[in-house]
Formats: structure tokens, sequence, C-alpha cells
């Protein structure tokens, strides 16, 4: 059995439904007493943010793509299988630089930072789009389990080591043309002299680097601490994609610990098993906004 609590997008048709109202009232005293916070982000935190794949944010950055190939959105456009390098990389770097070096449009990442900057807090999310960081969020208390945007890797792997791309794809996006970067900017690995690939896991060259396992240490050590005490395991915008890496987990860990909570905002699919319900607030709606009123 799942529980779900339906938020109005309006603030004005919101405070007229009572049980929303109690459901950010009840957020607000959980979030208040937390003696810690595990946040559990997903895709819809970032979207809630500005960060859409598809629409107006697509067909402003992509309308040469889009005239050839007739993409819909950017995720389908990136598994596209280009000609030349040349073109790939063009696509990829326009990718990069609009999800990973450009700012969200909206304040909804700093909302969260003012949220819980003051707590014991942690961040376990699966995107890769930077956001936590640049929002103020301490980078040792972040573990992006899926990769980074801002990293290649060497697509064979030939070693685990992570590359950053700032420098290079700027300049991809600067010169292109006709929907080609030049050839010496293709990137190859340094060793091998193999295409680089992002570093981002779709299959099993997904190189965890250094910094990836020192991550992977500090979130253990932070569930290891916390496993017994007053915590919130606050989780925003996960979907159905990989619900083993947070969902089930946080779900698990709140039924061991009579003392946790959990929290859902998720546009849609804010749910929580029966197993947990009397420790749990589901809240069905924008993010953002929710984020607001708490």
């Amino acid at each position: 059995m799942c529980l779900k609590t339906r938020i109005i997008t309006s603030t004005d048709a919101y405070w007229d439904n009572r049980e929303a109202m109690d459901s950010v009232e009840k957020a607000k005293k959980v979030i208040k007493g937390a003696e810690a916070v595990l946040i559990g982000a997903g895709a819809g935190l970032s979207a809630s943010a500005g960060f859409t794949y598809s629409g107006k944010r697509f067909e402003k950055n992509f309308p040469d793509f889009i005239k050839k190939y007739g993409f819909g959105d950017m995720y389908f456009a990136g598994f596209y299988p280009y000609e030349t390098w040349e073109e790939y990389w063009a696509y990829w770097s326009r990718y990069i630089f609009i999800n990973r070096y450009q700012d969200a449009p909206k304040n909804v990442y700093q909302d969260l930072y003012h949220l819980v900057q003051n707590k014991d807090y942690f961040v376990l999310t699966t995107n890769v789009d930077h956001c936590f960081q640049k929002a103020g969020f301490d980078k040792q208390r972040l573990f992006y389990t899926q990769g980074d945007y801002g990293l290649w890797q060497c697509s064979k792997p030939c070693h685990y080591k992570t590359y950053d791309n700032e420098a290079v794809v700027r300049q991809m996006v600067a010169e292109q043309e006709h929907m080609r970067v030049p050839s010496h900017l293709v990137p190859r690995c340094p060793v091998c002299q193999e295409p680089m690939s992002m570093n981002l896991r779709s299959d099993s060259s997904f190189v965890e680097d250094e910094g990836w396992h020192a991550a992977a240490d500090k979130y253990q050590d932070f569930i290891h601490c916390h496993q017994r005490l007053n915590i919130l395991y606050l989780e925003l915008g996960v979907g159905g994609n990989t619900p083993g890496i947070i969902k089930y987990p946080f779900w698990q860990m709140t039924k061991e610990n009579p003392k946790a909570a959990y929290i859902c905002i998720n546009y849609g699919e804010a749910v929580c098993p029966q197993a947990i319900q009397n420790q749990s607030i589901c809240i069905n709606g924008d993010i953002g906004e929710i984020l607001k009123w708490l």
C-alpha cells in the first residue's frame, strides 16, 4: 500500500487544502527537530529548478540538430550514433555547457541549502549536473553516484582516472561550425589514445575514480554514525529508474530506526510503503514551490 498527499501548485488553492497544509506544517516540525538530514535527490529536483530536457530549452539550444534529425529531446539525441566525432562533440559540448556550466534558471537548490545548511546533512544524488556545489553545499558532504557532466574518462577504459572538461568544452562551444567541432578538439585518452567518453554510468565501462570512492566512504560513514539517531531521510524528485540507489534504501533505513522520519516530495510520485506510514510524510507537488513554503 502507498500513501499520497496532493499539493496544488497554486498558492491560494494550496492553502484551501487542509490536508496539504497539515503535511507541510508537519514536515516543518520534522525538519526542525531532526538531528541529521540525509538528502536523496533525483532528476525531479533539477527539473523543478528548470533543467528540462525538452520543450523550449531544447529547441533554443539545438535547432540545427532538431532540423536535421527530428530529435524530440536532449536525452534521446545524446544516444544517437553520429557519423563523426566532430559532430558527436558538437552536440555533447553544447549539452554539457548548458547542463553543467550554466546555472539553473530557478533557485530551488539554493532554497534547499538554506533549509539544511545549519543541520548535520549529507547528500546522495543520481544527478550529474553539479547543482549542489553551485548552490553552496559542502563538497565533502556530496556523493554523485552516477558521475558528473564535468568529467571525461577513457571510453575503453584503460585506466581509472577522470579528467575535468570545462576548458575544452567551452572551446568546443565557441569554435564549432556547421554542427562540427574542430578535429583537434576531439578528446583522446592521454594513455591509449582511444576516444574519451563522458563519466556517466550507462554501462560497465563507468569509471569510479578516487574521488568517487572517497565520497562513497563518506556516505557509508554518515549512515553508520546516524543509524540510531533522530535522522530525517529527505527524498526529492526520485523516480523509478534507479530505486535501489535512494528510494528503497531510504525506506529500509527508516523502517529499521523508530527514531527516523521519511519525507518524500515529488510531483506525481510521492509514495511510501505501509510499513513506514507512521514515520512518513509524502507531498505530491512541485519541489521548488514546496521548498519555498517550508
